[in-house]
């Protein structure tokens, strides 16, 4: 009999681990606290407009065509992605900077603002592809014992990790403007951290954009999840929407046999995926004195990401503007130590735009524009009250959105309007402190010292997602839910996709 696999969670990380899992014959049932599937990869309408939730654009969509491969699936045949090749345009405080994905293009925008500068850009592509190629195995494979780190794999990588350097240290070896290092860096917040103390090795974020392209699925990143879905279903999985789990289930020796719903109906099960919010999850899931590793002491003393401020709106207007757009502060540092250092509330925040309608006419009516707009703002560990602040600091993002880019008049043609703040991730997402990027990705929690894809304080027990290795971000999270799957099934996560890096690596 096929083992029975319980997964909490219908977020990308849960939702790729049911797919690969579905599709090899186990017995598959996602369990979702939330009405709609994807959580943070979700999507949402108001009247004739549809929004993601979280990630506006996928990378290295090769990672997602690999998973739909091993579940005998093409990708293509369930999303429609799009290529932009203006990737975003950058806004600073004394101009604008496009930047694209075709090199010859990019050097020429790069001399134009910044000039001397275009031998850096191949100087970092060329040294970073090395990088990404020595780092992609430690990034596709297990790390949850520390003798791994004299594995030739981590050996081979150890000289490309930029140990004891910052993401802007590195980024300062190839460009002298400062702008550019931080038209670079500023990939650093997909993580929620700043780009001072971010870990050098995390160059390879801006390199994969520039080298794999981003891309937009018709419909929004959002479709990724569904398509997932779809791919479940069809092998027989159940995804239960609406069923949240309030306890875990264990027993004297710490294996987890089911859980209870906050129905109060109890689920068993030979194993569990947990893709929920790692530190919510293992802050009000078991009963105090379960963990010692991970208690909720202990968890409130890590280091977590920032949050964000979204404000979603359907205008009565179109904008031909960018699909991407950043808008930085005028004082860029000072910002980002408020959002990760001091936990203040910025008087000058930095911005991201996504104007997606330019390029997806499916995400609002003719004539109008579904815009999603995001400043990273400190987690709730600041203890800001955003009760109070809510509204004035919708309204200076906003203010700011009118003086600094082209979206000129923006509150005069708003129709319909959300705003998820730090609170609402907290409370509504259930994500821990509102750290939208989950644990924070500092060396001291990577790799082995990051809680494991088989977790290790509790039997029959698996994580995926950004809580655990090899961290946050679409392309990881799924890698996340393909170690974790091949462990489960006794596989080695690198020998039944050779084929497969083989195929990456010619086309780096």
């Amino acid at each position: 009999m096929a083992k029975k696999i319980a997964i909490i969670g219908a977020g990308p990380g849960g939702l790729a681990a049911a797919m690969l899992l579905a599709s090899k014959g186990y017995k598959i049932d996602v369990y979702e606290k939330q009405n709609f599937i994807g959580g943070r990869n979700s999507s949402f309408k108001m009247g004739g407009y549809t929004f993601d939730v979280g990630p506006t654009f996928l990378s290295m969509p090769e990672i997602a065509e690999e998973l739909f491969e091993e579940a005998n699936r093409n990708l293509h045949d369930y999303i429609d992605l799009k290529e932009l090749p203006m990737m975003y345009e950058l806004i600073f405080p004394s101009k604008k900077v496009r930047m694209y994905r075709d090199p010859v293009k990019m050097k020429d925008e790069i001399e134009r603002h910044f000039p001397g500068d275009s031998a850096g850009y191949d100087a970092f592509m060329a040294d970073t592809r090395m990088k990404m190629d020595r780092l992609r195995p430690i990034l596709q494979s297990k790390m949850d014992h520390y003798y791994q780190y004299m594995s030739f794999k981590v050996l081979k990588a150890l000289p490309q990790l930029s140990l004891g350097k910052s993401l802007y240290t590195v980024l300062s070896n190839y460009f002298q403007h400062e702008e550019l290092k931080l038209g670079f860096t500023f990939q650093a917040k997909y993580l929620g951290m700043s780009p001072w103390e971010c870990p050098g090795a995390f160059s390879i974020l801006s390199f994969m954009e520039h080298e794999y392209g981003i891309f937009h699925p018709m419909g929004g990143v959002n479709q990724l999840s569904k398509a997932m879905a779809r791919v479940v279903h069809e092998y027989g999985g159940n995804i239960h929407l609406g069923n949240g789990v309030k306890k875990l289930i264990t027993d004297q020796k710490k294996n987890v046999t089911g859980f209870i719903l906050e129905d109060g109906r109890e689920v068993e099960c030979d194993e569990v995926i947990i893709n929920g919010d790692f530190s919510h999850v293992m802050s009000n899931l078991l009963d105090e004195g379960i963990l010692k590793k991970y208690s909720p002491s202990k968890l409130a003393k890590k280091k977590y990401s920032c949050s964000t401020f979204m404000i979603y709106l359907g205008v009565n207007r179109e904008y031909n503007l960018p699909h991407h757009t950043i808008c930085f502060a005028d004082d860029y540092k000072k910002n980002v130590e408020e959002i990760t250092g001091t936990g203040l509330l910025s008087a000058d925040p930095s911005i991201y735009i996504q104007n997606a309608s330019v390029t997806d006419p499916t995400l609002a009516p003719a004539g109008k524009s579904a815009l999603y707009i995001l400043a990273p703002v400190p987690n709730n560990l600041n203890e800001i009250d955003w009760e109070k602040n809510e509204k004035t600091f919708r309204d200076l993002v906003l203010e700011l959105v009118e003086k600094k880019t082209g979206f000129k008049n923006l509150r005069d043609h708003i129709e319909e309007e959300r705003i998820i703040s730090p609170i609402h991730w907290e409370y509504d997402f259930s994500v821990f402190k509102g750290a939208t990027f989950s644990l924070g990705h500092q060396l001291t929690q990577m790799m082995a010292l990051r809680p494991h894809n088989k977790f290790e304080e509790l039997g029959s027990t698996w994580l995926v997602g950004g809580g655990t290795h090899p961290g946050s971000g679409l392309p990881t999270i799924l890698e996340s839910a393909r170690i974790t799957t091949a462990m489960m099934m006794n596989n080695s996560p690198g020998e039944s996709r050779q084929k497969d890096l083989l195929k990456v690596e010619d086309k780096v």
